[in-house]
């Protein structure tokens, strides 16, 4: 089965999982997609955003037609884009967030 994402603008480099993706699984863009489809790269969890194109290190990360981060390092098309691999730009704190739930890590005290 072929997981959908959702491309809310054009412009946006990125798109929206709307079901989970197993590894290498053919995503259907919808929404405003500027393509059919992409090939996922890896398992991409609903929710979570995927790489549309290539997008450069430095280069921003956009959706809602709009910057909302920058890549830290080459991102593939089909890519999963999160915290390992970009950072917020209205969040300074977001990379210190754990990568698989998105929660603020536990600061321990000694």
């Amino acid at each position: 089965m072929n997981a959908q994402c959702f491309q809310i603008d054009r412009r946006d480099n990125v798109a929206t999982l709307l079901q989970d993706a197993v590894e290498a699984d053919t995503l259907l863009l919808s929404g405003d997609a500027t393509r059919p489809f992409i090939r996922a790269s890896a398992a991409v969890r609903a929710g979570h955003k995927v790489a549309v194109t290539a997008i450069a290190e430095g280069e921003h990360v956009i959706k809602y037609g709009q910057p909302i981060g920058v890549a830290t390092r080459p991102i593939e098309c089909g890519e999963w884009v999160h915290l390992h691999n970009c950072r917020s730009l209205y969040d300074a704190g977001s990379s210190s967030l754990d990568l698989e739930s998105g929660a603020r890590k536990e600061t321990r005290y000694a």
